[in-house]
């Protein structure tokens, strides 16, 4: 999986984390920034989606794109959304650059307005800002397929923010968790 990337995708995800580097030290603003996952985080996802029962794979937080590449090399259509008309400038950019672009639905807005309609859910990666996670999780845990998995980014980084979200699923019986410590650490449910 990961030997076959193509050229085009492993340059857009150098660029990528380059700029997210400089994002972090050369006082971008916070939210204007890409906020993206390091690579050991991407393949993780990429490993995860590629083993995922069928349905369809969900991304909530796109920014550049880069998370969806790695997702992508599951080779299933995605869904992914992004409410900052910037950020999905640059994520079309990066679907086109890397040859995704024909797998990748790109909805622009808060994914909370689609997510209830949106069924068949095999995976989905939550990375947004923090205090929208626990409506992400009650929008998502109810489409998942059986043995369906939704993914949330930095539970280690910002646990304190995630705890109540983290607390909910863990005493969820629709779910079984695991917290992975792989990057930001990765909050695991999978739908029994």
């Amino acid at each position: 999986m990961f030997g076959d990337m193509p050229a085009a995708m492993l340059d857009r995800m150098a660029d990528l984390e380059e700029r997210d580097r400089l994002d972090r030290v050369d006082g971008t603003p916070r939210l204007d920034r890409l906020r993206q996952i390091p690579p050991e985080t991407g393949r993780f996802l990429a490993i995860l989606a590629a083993s995922a029962p069928p349905g369809r794979i969900v991304e909530i937080g796109t920014s550049a794109g880069y998370s969806t590449m790695w997702l992508s090399l599951a080779e299933r259509p995605i869904v992914t959304f992004e409410w900052s008309p910037a950020k999905a400038g640059l994520a079309r950019e990066t679907f086109d650059l890397a040859g995704i672009a024909g797998m990748v639905e790109l909805v622009e807005g808060d994914a909370r307005d689609h997510l209830v309609g949106l069924e068949e859910i095999a995976l989905c990666f939550v990375d947004l800002e923090k205090e929208l996670y626990a409506d992400c999780y009650e929008l998502v845990v109810p489409n998942l397929v059986p043995g369906g998995l939704l993914v949330a980014d930095n539970a280690i980084t910002h646990r304190e923010a995630l705890q109540p979200m983290m607390d909910r699923a863990v005493a969820d019986p629709r779910v079984d968790t695991v917290l992975v410590p792989i990057g930001k650490g990765e909050f695991v449910c999978r739908r029994v």
